[in-house]
């Protein structure tokens, strides 16, 4: 086995600091600027929002195709995407954060639907071919599983700077409206330098930036979904990408509502994702001893119990919270390593039977599922709120809080558990991906 520099899994991990805390910010927080800084309808935002997201169906897989069919230039050919992409990216970044005044209800909903399209595309076009990386900077089992912990030891600190950074930078200025303005324009640059900085540090191996797929683009989706380990991986991975982002949408609800702990909302997203740092490479240290499918599943196992535990916790303050924040954070750890390095696993499968390096294409098809997945969770999350009669910034009634009770620690711990068996006993094992990696070396 061939190990990977310090610099290559440096710079690797440096391309995701701008995506994790952008990600971050979005996920926790672009709800509820839209619900309680500019005063939208949470139906309304839900709504644009899955619209932005539906893109996606065509979005992502066609970044996918048209990277992996890219020719190489003197900068690679990922890279190549990275860099063209980053600036507009950073400016896509500071719309999504603005909502000009006095626009009717149809012009909201259009900007809210076309400003997320936009900031969505640009993040496909430089995302999809970095994420393909992963797989394409080597071919072994264990070291993907490596590269991606040590990806994930930069990304998420970050994405912790985006949960606990963006509510004191947004009570730094006089209105919340002007504080989440100013978010978009900082995470914006702190995009663009970071996707620019890891481009400049790594370099591609020249065989395979030279590769160039020729499948036309259904027939190149169509062989994506007949490959059978990944169509049974990412239908797990849908399902617990949308629980968890139902649990990050709804926790400031949950903690501002339910609990009376709006103060700590920044705390207690900090230490669920401290500990998802801490826990990243004891994950890694399992994954050399277990296969994947059943490491995942146990990191999933203990998040999805501990945050059903919420719906336990009595109305007001409880350092109980604490405890809980802690357990979700070291089994959601799970979910930052070991579904990135098993896509690259089942693109290996694809390439035995197809002879290309497609990696963008199944990057794509998992940056679809990812976002529909997310989207669908955030559009649900405002009807959700609409459904429960949710009022911002007063007291909530007894059955709203029972709805953002419900809908934070059940309902999703209940889609979690249900995924398990999928990853329990997932087909792809150590043993079973050096058989194949030997097929394509005799090849």
């Amino acid at each position: 086995m061939t190990r990977l520099s310090l610099k290559t899994r440096l710079f690797y991990g440096i391309g995701d600091v701008g995506n994790a805390t952008v990600n971050s910010a979005v996920q926790f927080f672009l709800m509820i600027f839209y619900t309680d800084a500019a005063l939208l309808a949470p139906a309304l935002v839900g709504s644009a929002l899955l619209i932005g997201k539906l893109w996606d169906a065509v979005n992502d897989p066609v970044a996918g195709w048209l990277a992996d069919r890219a020719p190489a230039t003197r900068l690679g050919k990922r890279r190549t995407f990275m860099i063209a992409g980053a600036l507009p990216l950073g400016i896509a970044i500071a719309l999504l954060w603005r909502v000009p005044a006095g626009l009717s209800a149809a012009a909201v909903f259009a900007w809210v639907a076309l400003t997320f399209i936009l900031f969505d595309t640009l993040w496909t076009f430089t995302n999809v071919p970095y994420y393909a990386l992963t797989g394409e900077l080597t071919d072994d089992y264990d070291e993907r599983a490596g590269l991606t912990a040590a990806r994930m030891t930069l990304a998420v600190p970050a994405y912790l700077l985006g949960a606990a950074l963006t509510p004191a930078l947004v009570a730094m200025f006089a209105t919340k409206a002007a504080g989440y303005a100013a978010v978009g324009v900082i995470y914006g640059a702190l995009a663009v330098a970071a996707l620019l900085i890891s481009a400049a540090g790594l370099r591609e191996r020249p065989a395979v930036a030279a590769s160039k797929a020729e499948l036309p683009p259904w027939q190149a989706i169509r062989a994506t979904f007949t490959n059978r380990p990944f169509v049974r991986l990412i239908a797990a991975y849908f399902v617990l990408t949308a629980a968890f982002a139902l649990i990050k949408t709804l926790m400031a609800y949950f903690l501002t509502y339910q609990l009376g702990m709006e103060a700590q909302v920044p705390v207690v997203m900090g230490l669920m994702l401290v500990f998802v740092v801490l826990a990243l490479f004891p994950w890694r240290w399992l994954a050399q001893r277990w296969d994947k499918g059943p490491a995942y599943a146990l990191g999933m196992a203990i998040g999805g119990l501990a945050v059903a535990a919420t719906f336990l916790l009595p109305a007001g303050p409880t350092p109980w919270v604490y405890v809980i924040a802690a357990l979700a954070g070291i089994g959601f750890s799970a979910q930052w390593v070991f579904p990135w390095a098993m896509v690259p696993d089942v693109v290996d499968y694809d390439r035995l039977s197809t002879g290309e390096y497609r990696s963008g294409m199944y990057f794509g098809v998992w940056g679809l599922a990812t976002k529909i997945a997310e989207a669908l969770a955030i559009a649900a999350s405002g009807w959700i709120l609409a459904a429960f009669r949710y009022v911002p910034n007063v007291a909530q009634t007894t059955p709203t809080l029972l709805g953002i009770r419900l809908f934070f620690g059940p309902a999703p711990a209940l889609l979690i558990l249900a995924c398990l068996p999928l990853l329990i006993r997932y087909p792809i094992t150590r043993a079973s991906h050096r058989a194949v990696m030997e097929k394509i070396g005799m090849r």
